[in-house]
């Protein structure tokens, strides 16, 4: 838990004079983490580290991304919306067989990406990790503007070896040339260390650092190292419907929601926990377990790059933000999908094996519903399950530590925010689109209590989900396909659970922001299948 929020004495440099000025930046994205997942929140998982950024700087409790993995790391490094930056939709080029702007699958030339903007202004730019952003020379992470780099180009892979959820395995890029993955390796292990070299290398130097952690822990398959395999057997026991209760509970002993605030229902798709027999629980339980296990050895690594930076003189002069890129993961591969056939060929699933590099384990629905516990549905949906994700930030420029706040800010807010820190130029000669996101710097330092006013508006599509958000209110669908007549009204303020459609108590205000809506949608491009 925090300890009482207190001031601290001295707010931390924003110099944007000369390069030694600045701060490095270090930006760890977790992989389909849960919003409760985390000790800081009240998670019984064990993750001192992490949480340690929060004690040290703020924990941001309504910091919103996409509800996918690629559209928020294309915001992220862009600044703007995810239509505009070229990830309209997961890992899917075109629309309906047709070459539209949107649907790049990889960061679009409408965009200036973060990693170019800060390497021009005299960063080193490194990442390790998954990628998304595409899979040729022309969107890799070198021609994005990274100087090194060790990345999974696909969505998702395995932990120990390259051989991934599909034919042909995963792809990995080292530097701008396709390499082989260390087999054995795990990857959190792997990526920490290769970080780690990338920042020694030029430490003695006088230019600072941006460097994007961009892990593929806790996302699917649940693979741990031997030693985690058993490190929280039985903790889960009780079952996913007891756990959902529990973080709900725990959340609001963590100071992370109000006391006030309701637990919205159970989604009625979710079999009952009850209603399994002794062998589903057993292996629902051992789920859990292995996903608790991946989260306690991610924050292990985060605490190795942390270690590094302290012991080499670099902690205090870097700007560390941690987050997840959506909400929990609910998808199971194994069992579903496209990909199940080359799945349960090539991996085995008996509960002895769960957890090992031979398995492809999934903690699916139940469990990402219960890792969502405060809010309705979980990854891939634009309810707040899906796009409300922990984040924390510390060090040079936050002004407070220990600090708990609801402010509202996106994943789009991070590429302005590091700009300005750099001293760095976003491009405004017509080049490129705005970026969309706003800065947070005076938020950080304290001196603003909000990063956006209240007629800020973000809007989002993607893959039949869609929201729009203005202040307290949001329109919101469901479930796919899109259909415009079936947005409905929240305040998240008094709602955050999604339970109270206000559509039809709020005609006017509903009205507005449909039109609103559709006012976005033309300035973003949004292009939608019906479009076509």
């Amino acid at each position: 838990m925090l300890v009482t929020a207190t001031l601290a004495a001295a707010k931390g440099s924003l110099a944007q004079g000369s390069p030694s000025d600045r701060p490095n930046i270090l930006l760890i994205v977790a992989d389909d983490l849960g919003y409760a997942d985390l000790g800081v929140f009240g998670s019984d998982i064990e993750t001192p580290n992490i949480d340690s950024l929060a004690t040290e700087g703020i924990l941001f409790t309504q910091f919103h991304t996409a509800p996918m993995c690629a559209p928020t790391r294309a915001m992220l490094l862009s600044g703007n919306n995810n239509h505009v930056a070229g990830m309209a939709r997961q890992s899917s080029v075109g629309l309906a067989g047709h070459p539209v702007p949107g649907y790049e699958a990889g960061l679009s030339d409408r965009i200036a990406p973060l990693p170019r903007l800060l390497r021009d202004a005299g960063y080193h730019t490194y990442t390790v990790g998954k990628w998304h952003l595409g899979v040729d020379e022309s969107s890799s992470p070198r021609a994005a503007g990274f100087t090194r780099s060790f990345n999974l180009l696909e969505g998702a892979g395995t932990h120990f070896d390259a051989k991934g959820f599909k034919e042909g395995g995963s792809t990995y890029r080292h530097n701008g040339e396709l390499t082989e993955w260390p087999e054995g390796r795990y990857s959190t292990d792997f990526y920490t260390d290769q970080l780690i070299d990338f920042i020694d290398e030029y430490r003695d130097g006088d230019r600072p650092f941006f460097a994007f952690a961009a892990y593929t822990s806790p996302h699917w398959p649940l693979q741990v190292p031997d030693e985690y395999l058993h490190l929280y057997a039985g903790r889960y026991d009780d079952g996913y419907d007891a756990l959902r209760e529990r973080r709900f509970d725990s959340l609001k002993e963590a100071g992370i929601i109000p006391l006030s605030a309701e637990l919205p229902p159970r989604n009625d798709a979710i079999t009952p926990w009850a209603d399994l027999d002794d062998e589903q629980k057993r292996r629902e339980s051992r789920k859990m377990e292995l996903y608790a296990a991946m989260v306690d050895n991610l924050d292990d690594h985060v605490g190795r790059l942390l270690d590094y930076l302290r012991s080499t003189g670099l902690y205090d002069d870097t700007l560390v933000v941690f987050m997840s890129d959506n909400g929990a993961a609910a998808e199971d591969f194994y069992n579903r999908g496209s990909y199940k056939e080359y799945i349960q060929a090539n991996f085995d699933n008996a509960y002895v094996k769960m957890g090992t590099a031979e398995s492809f384990v999934s903690y699916d629905s139940p469990w990402a519903e219960a890792g969502s516990a405060p809010f309705q549905r979980r990854k891939t949906y634009a309810r707040q399950g899906g796009i409300v994700a922990p984040m924390m930030v510390s060090g040079p420029g936050v002004g407070a530590r220990g600090v708990i706040d609801s402010v509202y800010a996106t994943v789009m807010d991070l590429a302005p925010t590091f700009l300005e820190l750099a001293g760095a130029i976003y491009p405004d000669d017509g080049s490129v689109v705005p970026m969309r996101g706003e800065s947070m710097t005076a938020f950080l330092a304290g001196d603003s209590d909000r990063v956006h006013d209240d007629d800020y508006v973000t809007a989002l599509y993607h893959n039949g989900h869609a929201f729009l958000r203005q202040g307290d209110w949001k329109i919101v669908t469901l479930d796919p396909p899109f259909d415009e007549t079936k947005f409905e009204l929240f305040n998240i303020a008094d709602d955050p659970g999604e339970t109270r459609n206000l559509a039809t108590a709020e005609p006017e205000r509903y009205q507005a922001l449909l039109e609103l809506w559709r006012s976005e949608r033309q300035e973003l491009g949004i292009i939608l299948p019906e479009d076509l």
